[in-house]
């Protein structure tokens, strides 16, 4: 770590209220490498488990975190009241392409027009 960087103390809240991963970070980690933390340490017994990073979805102040992104480029604000940063964790699979592509065709079936002059 550098010498003067900021810690954060972090906390992630998943969908059913649960607190995972409270600790504090680095402000040059990156939001990558918090996700990879969450997979690893993901409760069991959970209905709801990401399979990998780009299942999850990191959540703050209204706005998705990118994976490339520190969590100083991602202005991670803090509140007057002490304690931890809350982040809300969302976990949302990616969509095939398959259902993309489908989806897709399925609209310009429905976006076609066709005229018939009698």
């Amino acid at each position: 770590m550098a010498e003067g960087e900021e810690r954060i103390e972090l906390k992630f809240r998943i969908f059913d209220g649960t607190d995972i991963a409270h600790s504090t970070y680095s402000s040059s980690t990156t939001v990558g490498t918090i996700k990879q933390k969450l997979v690893a340490e993901w409760p069991q017994g959970k209905t709801v488990i990401p399979k990998s990073v780009s299942d999850l979805k990191l959540i703050h102040a209204g706005k998705v975190l990118e994976n490339s992104k520190t969590l100083a480029d991602s202005r991670i604000t803090f509140s007057d009241i002490p304690g931890a940063v809350t982040m809300h964790v969302v976990v949302q699979p990616p969509v095939t392409k398959k259902k993309t592509e489908k989806n897709q065709e399925d609209k310009q079936k429905m976006n076609s027009c066709s005229c018939t002059i009698l």
